[in-house]
């Protein structure tokens, strides 16, 4: 997984793209219109229900526009929220405020709602050991945001990205001349390379199960498309010699009963392709 530094550097880079792509020479509407010298405040207003994400992405984006922003947080990550409710109050420059708007607004409605999500999930698993997961079907060049809303929210992350983690999935298996082929090759790549990165070979069926569990060396076997009775079936076959993961369609109406068959972790790509933003105003005050 990447370390926390590598991942504060996305988050910089986010920052810095978005106020590039957004603001490029200048907010001329508030060039325009507002002295330079004018101070302001305004409040985060929610306009809807769920759980907040990216209060702390918002402190990043004011202080990267403009150090001399203050920000007062009455509510933080993670927290329930209704309609009307105020996550924070943010004053100063009056021009800085409104370069920040955009950027702030659409980051932490995107976060809310993944957040929101993922808390639903964790609470349909409450009772069992397995936990949810992210995966890389996310927004490009916001991956880390997303993620982060998933922590956020109660689940974990999956890998981060290509670079971070081995998975050998049906493509790469068939690719690479079958299962067995595939986890040699790559364990002698490892070797080759000097690097240090965990293993997750996909199986489509309890006959690549059974072949995988052949091979030395792998973290995780992923369970693709089973229905319940053949992961019932692979969880005990797998026993302690690896972790298991369930993934493949899987829903609000499905993930308890794929948990009840005792993989320790499931998947979801909705998790991050499938949300509809909270809806969240930035209002002066």
């Amino acid at each position: 997984m990447i370390t926390q530094d590598q991942f504060q550097k996305e988050i910089v880079l986010i920052i810095a793209n978005a106020i590039r792509e957004d603001v490029g020479d200048g907010d001329h509407s508030s060039l325009a219109c507002i002295p330079e010298e004018t101070m302001g405040k305004a409040k985060l207003l929610v306009k809807d229900e769920g759980i907040i994400a990216g209060v702390e992405f918002a402190k990043q984006v004011f202080e990267y526009v403009d150090p001399n922003l203050k920000l007062e947080t009455r509510i933080t990550d993670g927290t329930p929220v209704k309609y009307g409710d105020i996550a924070f109050y943010v004053s100063g420059s009056s021009q800085s405020i409104l370069k920040a708007e955009r950027l702030v607004l659409n980051a932490m409605q995107r976060m809310s709602a993944i957040a929101t999500k993922t808390k639903s999930y964790v609470q349909l698993l409450e009772g069992t050991s397995t936990k949810i997961l992210d995966t890389r079907k996310t927004t490009p060049g916001i991956r880390a945001l997303e993620k982060w809303a998933v922590k956020i929210g109660g689940g974990e992350n999956h890998r981060f990205a290509l670079y971070d983690m081995i998975m050998l999935k049906d493509n790469h298996i068939d690719f690479a001349g079958g299962i067995t082929e595939a986890i040699q090759k790559t364990r002698q790549y490892l070797l080759d390379t000097n690097r240090d990165l965990k293993i997750i070979v996909e199986a489509r069926n309890l006959k690549e199960v059974e072949e995988i569990l052949q091979s030395e060396g792998v973290y995780r076997i992923l369970l693709d498309n089973f229905n319940y009775e053949d992961t019932k079936t692979a969880v005990a076959l797998i026993g302690d010699r690896c972790l298991t993961e369930s993934s493949g369609g899987i829903n609000e109406s499905t993930i308890r009963h794929y948990a009840e068959c005792g993989v320790d972790y499931i998947s979801s790509g909705a998790l991050t392709h499938s949300v509809h933003n909270l809806d969240l105003s930035l209002k002066a005050v």
